[in-house]
């Protein structure tokens, strides 16, 4: 095996074609970090799937704020972590993913050829992408391909931020800032699948929204100030990423845990990974209160948890627009101005 300068791995003489026949795809890609306007549709080699993965030929990708991290290479502390100090490390951009099994690695005994899946994978703003496969399931058999490529990373995030971080618990006051976003409009779902009585905020436009996928109560954050009003939650969930600790512990119940999701806003260096690392384990020292931060794993047990949640009616994607590949640039640009309700896809 040998490195493709695309960042994927061939086989010297033994080049994996298509069903199409060809060993070239359509990709968005990016050399430099910046905004969306660095993006653009190339060609390029179709990735070779390794040991343990598949080929998946792409249907629909899942924009989320991650992708954004990874395009603009902010805040600097992303470029730390592993993907790429000057330049971005994976040239392809998107995650999320859904679409159809190609080929197999070798190894590989839980998907073949035709089957229809969803995942997590980086480079799947393509025709087609290589996946892990523990980090795959088989589709959803309810949904559309547009819908189960929206799912893997938020839905993950809020069943791991309700259930896990939170220990959210029948009858409980949950409290979820950010409920029209992404993880938002999952987490308000899985908290009332687990029984609890859910609170969500957001902007006037998008109130109805969240009123539809099963909120209790609505706060419009732009007429109400949910930190003054006096009432507490036994949890909240802030996927907004942008309030003080400070005012979101005067909403915590004195026994309650809150959990902070991303790092949206604050400086270029940290940005709101300041205040979700750092300040927050902190002032968990020196109050009754649990305050933590919730870095999501890519679990392909919690994603088939996801997908029983859904297959049994509970939980359903929100979907607010749809872009074709060579206008995945628009996407993520619309993604940014955080004006989406729940998710943004893009079609292949």
């Amino acid at each position: 095996m040998e490195p493709h300068p695309d960042g994927y791995m061939t086989q010297q003489g033994s080049m994996i074609a298509t069903s199409e026949g060809t060993t070239d795809m359509k990709a968005i890609v990016q050399d430099v970090y910046g905004e969306a306007d660095v993006l653009r549709l190339d060609e390029i080699e179709v990735p070779q799937p390794k040991e343990g993965e598949v080929l998946i030929r792409v249907k629909a990708a899942g924009v989320d704020p991650g992708v954004w991290h990874l395009m603009t290479g902010r805040p600097y502390m992303v470029r730390a972590m592993g993907f790429g100090m000057r330049a971005p490390k994976f040239r392809v951009r998107g995650r999320d993913v859904a679409g159809t099994v190609e080929a197999v690695g070798a190894g590989v005994t839980r998907f073949k050829a035709g089957d229809d899946v969803f995942g997590i994978s980086d480079g799947s703003f393509a025709e087609y992408v290589s996946a892990r496969e523990d980090k795959l399931e088989r589709k959803p058999a309810n949904l559309t391909f547009e819908q189960a490529a929206v799912v893997p990373i938020s839905g993950i995030t809020a069943l791991q931020g309700i259930r896990d971080a939170g220990k959210v618990q029948q009858g409980q006051k949950v409290l979820i800032i950010g409920a029209a976003g992404g993880v938002g409009s999952y987490a308000v779902q899985i908290a009332k699948a687990l029984g609890a009585e859910v609170t969500g905020v957001c902007s006037t436009s998008k109130a109805d929204l969240v009123r539809q996928i099963g909120a209790d109560h609505v706060i419009d954050y732009t007429r109400e100030d949910f930190a003054s009003s006096g009432k507490t939650y036994d949890m909240i969930l802030d996927t907004a990423g942008r309030r003080p600790v400070s005012q979101l512990r005067k909403a915590l119940a004195p026994k309650g845990t809150l959990v902070i999701v991303g790092g949206e806003g604050g400086g270029k260096i940290l940005g709101g990974f300041d205040r979700q690392i750092f300040r927050a384990p902190l002032l968990s020292l020196f109050t009754g209160q649990t305050l933590r931060p919730l870095v999501a794993g890519e679990s392909a047990k919690d994603l088939e948890a996801v997908k029983e949640l859904i297959e049994a009616g509970k939980v359903k994607p929100v979907i607010d627009r749809q872009y074709p590949l060579d206008k995945a640039p628009d996407a993520v640009r619309y993604l940014a101005e955080g004006h989406a309700r729940g998710k943004v896809v893009v079609t292949v």
